[in-house]
């Protein structure tokens, strides 16, 4: 059986569970997996897709790395400072 080295736009939505039209909005604006076009084909190869969960995950890993360090989430940083004063 050939092994396949890429995926089309539609079966990487599939893979990750997300909409064709998010891939389309990461590539407009520079996000996401590095990808091919030819003759009007989007084509992202598995190399760069694995790249891309790879550097997603180690991205995951630093922010979970932060908070065992602070103690709380970043989304509590950010909280509005009323909101904070009052849980005090």
């Amino acid at each position: 059986m050939l092994q396949r080295h890429c995926l089309n736009q539609k079966e990487l939505a599939r893979r990750w569970g997300i909409s064709h039209r998010t891939l389309e909005r990461w590539r407009y604006n520079g996000q996401g997996p590095a990808f091919l076009k030819l003759g009007g084909r989007v084509l992202y190869r598995l190399a760069d897709i694995e790249a891309f969960e790879q550097s997603q995950l180690q991205r995951a890993l630093k922010i979970s790395e932060a908070v065992a360090r602070v103690g709380h989430s970043p989304r509590r940083l950010t909280a509005d400072p009323a909101r904070a004063a009052r849980a005090c």
